[in-house]
């Protein structure tokens, strides 16, 4: 569980996140959507440790992150562009990881079938395809079975069967009470996925609550209207 107090994180004068109170749940899938500049990117910083913030406090399972790195060995993180050392192959990269976190549950068998990967692990990760890289970041995220599971724009790059083998990899790590952040543009995805959902416009939480009560709040079907209107009366008239 991640639970943010008071959190304001500031650059120079200008102010990036206000005053955010908000708690991330074991056993659901919580959104954070917005549009460009709302503040997504640095609130996933924040919980990872790389930003120092201005006011506030981020725990996770009840013990505050302040100067505190142990905790991040419990989050599989996988970014919006998977970056990594271009002249290692997947597996070179896989093993680099394992000997950094010191982890030993650890199991990539599983997803290795899942999306393919065997033979592409063999490959300089300069020479594989995007989708293949972002399937590589997906590994990373899940193969060292963590507690907190954040995942920014994940099906960015993805065909849509591995997109499929994706969302049920997310749905069987909720069934497992992992706590899981997602960031998304793409409605569906979010809809499909998420128990809950928080809308953050300019720094500041306009919305927090399931996505069913949002739909219905705003007597829509698809949450990307339901989302769209509701950015539409946040914004100054």
């Amino acid at each position: 569980m991640i639970t943010i107090k008071n959190l304001q994180k500031n650059f120079g004068k200008v102010s990036v996140l206000k005053n955010i109170n908000v708690t991330f749940e074991e056993g659901k899938v919580t959104a954070v959507v917005g549009p460009n500049g709302s503040g997504k990117t640095t609130l996933i910083k924040s919980i990872l440790g790389l930003v120092k913030l201005s006011a506030g406090t981020i725990e996770v399972n009840g013990k505050s992150i302040a100067d505190d790195f142990a905790y991040r060995n419990s989050i599989g993180y996988m970014p919006q562009t998977a970056r990594y050392p271009e002249n290692l192959t997947g597996n070179e990269i896989l093993s680099l990881i394992r000997s950094i976190r010191h982890l030993n549950d650890y199991d990539d068998d599983e997803l290795m079938k899942i999306f393919n990967l065997e033979k592409e692990m063999e490959k300089p990760f300069k020479n594989l395809s995007g989708g293949t890289k972002q399937k590589i970041s997906t590994l990373i995220a899940f193969a060292f079975n963590p507690k907190i599971i954040i995942l920014d724009e994940p099906t960015a790059g993805l065909d849509p069967v591995s997109s499929s083998y994706f969302k049920d990899l997310v749905l069987k790590q909720k069934e497992l009470k992992k706590t899981i952040l997602l960031t998304s543009h793409l409605m569906n995805d979010v809809q499909e996925l998420s128990d809950e959902i928080v809308f953050l416009l300019d720094g500041e939480i306009k919305f927090h609550g399931s996505v069913q009560s949002l739909l219905e709040d705003k007597n829509e079907t698809k949450l990307e209207r339901a989302v769209a209107e509701l950015m539409t009366r946040s914004l100054p008239q």
